[in-house]
């Protein structure tokens, strides 16, 4: 998340508040410190947004998962299994 100072804020503002609306997120700081972060209103809480890969590790798929249970399947369906 970009972090820019009170007088930089006060300048681009307009570009910020566009920047934030489209998804961009800032945080506004005075001498380093960070104060206040602009987020869209309708943004995503960071609770509610979902994690790519967090279960990386966690599950073995098999290598035939693409073909298991195909000869069911195609029994199911008329197929000449």
């Amino acid at each position: 998340m970009r972090t820019v100072n009170i007088h930089e804020a006060k300048t681009h503002l307009s570009r910020l508040v566009e920047q934030a609306a489209n998804g961009e997120p800032f945080v506004i700081a005075r001498a380093g410190k960070p104060l206040v972060r602009v987020v869209a209103i309708d943004a995503p809480e960071a609770s509610a947004m979902r994690r790519r890969g967090f279960l990386a590790g966690e599950i073995d798929v098999p290598a035939d998962f693409d073909t298991m249970g195909s000869a069911e399947i195609e029994a199911l369906f008329g197929g000449s299994a």
